[in-house]
């Protein structure tokens, strides 16, 4: 009995199976005279069986510790086997089918094997061998059958351990990555464009923040919908809880129940411990589930259960559980049209879109472009050369020219490349758009003359904005205005007439 005491005292001690297994070698060392005294690992999903390294290991002109490969039939032999729970005497006499598997390889007169079980499903073996001309007792036996369940809850700490070492690396690569991505794309704590382009946007988030109501954000890619979600988050009551971005088009379609409701330990091949699911973990705070529109249909289902009453089941549990957490969905998509062709539940359209928000595209609120370049100019200079850079009014005539298909994410990139064009010291504005370099050489051979009929571009330009500004009076905006004739936007005109030094003023009437 105190053997067995001190047995368990050391499978429970050691989280590595390894320093757990060797001390209890040196414990039963004298009650059980083996050669070898091993515990093996079942790995089904790669049909093999592996030692476990131990101090209690191979003697002079024993076995060689290693990996024994299986067939799928003998894999199924020994899992059948092992889950009876019985001691197996496969010596060479006994010629039992599992010997071979059972055993490392070595001339062995004896060997005895006991599976070790996790809740009915077996993770490993524990097995003793001798050389001839020695033989096992009855007594050697019993005394194995005891050691199976300390052996087998070593192992089992084992590889939870290391569950729990491979999710706390993931954790922490997840949380430096967040960081990284959270310096490097969003705007901060102040949100640019507040008080301009997105006043109407902070407006709306005033007025749901304070609420419960699920918001749906709505605009193209790289307009700012995870930092406007967090806006809503910090303006809640929910301010001190978890906020949680889930990007529900990179899950694989496989994992999403997995990763949305979290999963049970064996409810599938390689869930080894229980996981909380996302909901789970923004319990109390805000879930931020990004481009929502991605999700499949059979994941839209099992959502609207969770919006509607907030309580759900893990993956391969029968416990439900109940949550409190705050949904913004966000999507560039168009809704009505998923809604239309199908690949969009119209049920749950209608539970995310209490609240939508439409945020503006960046070429519709250019006056905000001058802010937002500076702010990610200083911050590509304090981290390119530890000093703050700003962009000059040249630089911000080339940025307002430019069409921004990505937005305020594109303005980001383009920042960060002029500052690395420029060595850190200057902003490059024009080669990070992708134009040519200014010329730097002012003794530089001329070109040929153009023949007569044909005008530099800018002076076809320059006629050419100066008749609609007298065919408009001088108007710059509105559907009567110089812009709208030219079908290009109020503050790219501007632009172009300050570069072209047209004063618009002295074409209005009066």
């Amino acid at each position: 009995m105190e053997l067995l005491l001190d047995v368990w005292r050391e499978a429970c001690r050691h989280l590595a199976v390894e320093d757990a297994f060797e001390r209890i070698a040196e414990l039963v060392g004298p009650r059980i005279p083996a050669d070898l005294l091993v515990v093996r690992r079942v790995d089904p999903e790669r049909r093999r069986i592996e030692t476990v390294p131990s101090g209690r290991g191979e003697r002079e002109g024993g076995a060689s510790v290693e990996r024994t490969e299986c067939t799928a039939q003998q894999l199924d032999e020994l899992l059948r086997w092992a889950r009876r729970g019985a001691v197996l005497r496969c010596g060479p006499a006994s010629k039992h089918p599992l010997g071979q598997m059972i055993a490392p390889r070595g001339i062995w007169a004896d060997v005895i094997a006991g599976p070790l079980l996790d809740d009915e499903r077996p993770i490993g073996l524990l097995v003793a061998a001798v050389a001839s001309p020695r033989q096992f007792t009855a007594d050697h036996e019993a005394l194995l059958r005891r050691l199976l369940e300390p052996c087998a809850v070593a192992l089992v700490n084992d590889a939870r351990w290391h569950e729990l070492v491979r999710l706390r690396e993931a954790s922490e690569a997840d949380r430096r990555a967040l960081l990284s991505r959270l310096e490097r794309d969003t705007i901060a704590d102040t949100i640019v464009g507040a008080d301009a382009g997105l006043r109407q946007v902070m407006e709306r988030v005033e007025q749901v923040a304070p609420t419960d109501a699920p918001v749906l954000l709505l605009g193209e890619t790289g307009t700012g919908k995870e930092v406007i979600a967090r806006a809503i988050h910090a303006r809640s009551r929910r301010a001190g809880g978890p906020v949680v971005r889930v990007n529900c088009g990179a899950i694989p379609p496989g994992l999403i129940d997995s990763e949305l409701f979290g999963h049970v330990r064996g409810s599938f091949t390689g869930a080894v411990a229980e996981r909380k699911g996302w909901f789970e973990r923004a319990d109390g705070g805000t879930l931020f589930l990004d481009e929502v529109a991605e999700l499949p249909l059979d994941a839209q289902v099992r959502l609207l259960r969770i919006l509607q009453d907030g309580t759900y089941e893990r993956v391969g549990g029968q416990r439900t559980l109940q949550v409190d957490v705050r949904i913004v969905a966000a999507t560039h998509r168009d809704l009505r049209e998923r809604v239309a062709d199908g690949s969009f539940r119209e049920d749950l359209w209608y539970r995310i879109g209490v609240f939508p928000i439409r945020l503006p595209a960046l070429r519709d609120r250019l006056e905000d472009l001058p802010a937002l370049a500076a702010h990610f100019a200083w911050r590509a200079g304090m981290r390119l050369s530890g000093h703050p850079l700003a962009p000059t009014q040249h630089d911000i005539e080339l940025l307002v020219e430019y069409p921004w298909p990505g937005n305020v994410r594109e303005v980001a990139t383009v920042i960060e490349r002029a500052a690395i064009l420029g060595d850190g010291k200057t902003l490059d504005i024009r080669r990070a758009l992708g134009g040519p370099p200014e010329p730097a050489d002012p003794a530089a051979p001329v070109a040929p003359a153009p023949p007569e009929d044909i005008v530099p571009l800018d002076d076809a330009i320059r006629r050419h904005i100066v008749q609609a500004l007298r065919a408009t009076a001088g108007r710059v905006e509105g559907s009567r205005g110089a812009a709208a004739l030219l079908e290009v936007n109020p503050h790219t005109l501007r632009a172009r007439m300050r570069k072209l030094k047209i004063d618009w003023a002295r074409f209005r009437a009066g």
